[in-house]
């Protein structure tokens, strides 16, 4: 990487604090630290020195450490001055350095020259946002473990099983003389079958790292009355709805972030469905058609002790309620108040619902929560898990997906029209695809649209 800047920002949060720490980076970094300092610094070791401003004057006293290139976080001369956290000080320092020729660094500037100079790949860079923003212990754990290159050794063994079959097949089809019928001899189709089912224990992993960063969207709907709010309540465990026996109480979209046993969730409660000629509940019957969308995961409540629809499956309520077909999203019919049913009948409903898309439970009485939430993680294929876990955003879920096409794709080359020289084309194609996760191939635009999204200072 060639670039001339040099780049200074507060590492350290911004507001007053008993530390605070000013990193510099790039070309000039040695002799802004000697002008500063007054005297050169033995390399990685840290000195109690004065700052200096111009004129000799002391700004601060404190610790300063030199990284010389190529062994530091950028790869460039670093420098890490360690001072008061006094934002005055601080602000004082910056200046101070920027009259010396240095610039203040972008968002992730720090991180982005890491990743240009090869001191980290693309999915290392990203972890390291993602440890700051971190929302649970297992979020963070798990970040660690991409930052220490679990997900990019998983990504990059798949790359060269990759490479490897495509320099096969395409030696087999360069050297016809050497007459090996590669196809015949059934080594491509099940290394190729290899490959697949890696790609598949990846996407898996990764749809688990992405659940744990980003949360999964769940929609309580249903009648009015049948204990939506009620279930947003005991689920955040706080009274964040109004409970009424009013129909039509809820006529707005209710929101709460929880963490369900290691699961970020967010949690939306919305107006009961039905028709109405209130305009503001229509209107907030509008807004739960919105959401109920864009839901990973539906709760449809039920009101149990209504026997007429206790046998009912949740399309059947659904088409009667709105008229249409359930959107195609995954869904849980909940039966609450079962509290309110005889005892054979709450046990025979209790057993059904252990093998369906089913649970019943008295919010009232606080029955069957447990089961909800153990079949919420288990729809959403959710296990709370450390060992080996890693985060995943949404462009690797995007990546392994377009992949995983590729090779069935090319899968149907093979068995279908015994086609090696398109096989090899869809195997070019999902090496490249999985490349751009690593950043080994990878434009600009998307490079400044991951990097901006850091905090300064990283």
């Amino acid at each position: 990487m060639t670039n001339n800047d040099t780049i200074v920002a507060q590492a350290t949060a911004i507001g007053r604090g008993g530390v605070g720490i000013i990193r510099v980076s790039g070309n000039q970094t040695k002799r802004i630290a000697e002008q500063i300092l007054g005297e050169k610094l033995k390399p990685r070791y840290a000195t109690l020195l004065p700052f200096k401003d111009n004129q000799q004057q002391v700004i601060d006293k404190g610790i300063a450490i030199f990284f010389p290139k190529p062994n530091s976080f950028t790869g460039e001369d670093v420098l890490e001055l360690q001072g008061h956290g006094g934002p005055v000080v601080l602000d004082m320092l910056l200046k101070n350095i920027l009259e010396k020729g240095a610039r203040i660094a972008k968002p992730g500037e720090f991180s982005e020259r890491a990743f240009l100079n090869d001191k980290m790949d693309l999915l290392q860079a990203e972890a390291i946002a993602d440890l700051i923003n971190a929302s649970s212990e297992q979020a963070a754990r798990s970040a660690i473990n991409s930052l220490q290159g679990a997900f990019s050794e998983a990504v990059n063994a798949l790359i060269d099983g990759l490479k490897a079959l495509r320099m096969y097949v395409e030696a087999a089809i360069d050297f016809p003389e050497e007459e090996i019928d590669f196809l015949s001899e059934g080594k491509v189709e099940e290394k190729l079958e290899q490959l697949m089912e890696h790609l598949q224990y990846l996407l898996r992993q990764a749809k688990q790292g992405a659940m744990i960063k980003e949360g999964i969207n769940v929609v309580i709907a249903g009648k009015p009355n049948a204990g939506k709010s009620s279930l947003l309540n005991k689920l955040t465990q706080k009274e964040t709805a109004i409970v009424t026996q009013v129909p039509g109480t809820t006529r707005d979209v209710l929101k709460e972030h929880i963490m369900l046993e290691g699961l970020p969730i967010h949690v939306i409660d919305t107006a009961g469905l039905r028709e109405s000629d209130n305009e503001v509940e229509k209107i907030g019957i509008s807004r739960a058609w919105k959401e109920i969308k864009q839901a990973d995961l539906l709760l449809f409540v039920q009101d149990a002790s209504e026997e007429a629809e206790v046998e009912k499956t949740i399309d059947e309520l659904w088409q009667q309620i709105t008229h249409e077909q359930r959107p195609p999203i995954p869904a849980i019919l909940v039966k609450n108040k079962i509290d309110q049913l005889s005892k054979e009948a709450r046990l025979r409903l209790q057993k059904e619902a252990q093998q369906k898309a089913e649970v019943a439970i008295s919010i009232k009485k606080d029955l069957g929560i447990q089961l909800l939430i153990e079949k919420i993680k288990k729809t959403v294929g959710f296990t709370q898990t450390e060992q080996g876990a890693f985060l995943a955003r949404r462009r690797h879920l995007n990546a392994l997906e377009k992949a995983q096409k590729a090779l069935e794709k090319g899968q149907q080359q093979i068995q279908i029209y015994h086609a090696g020289e398109l096989l090899a084309e869809e195997l070019r194609l999902a090496q490249n695809v999985l490349s751009e996760i690593t950043g080994a191939f990878s434009a600009d635009d998307l490079l400044g649209e991951i990097f901006s999204s850091f905090c300064i200072g990283k």
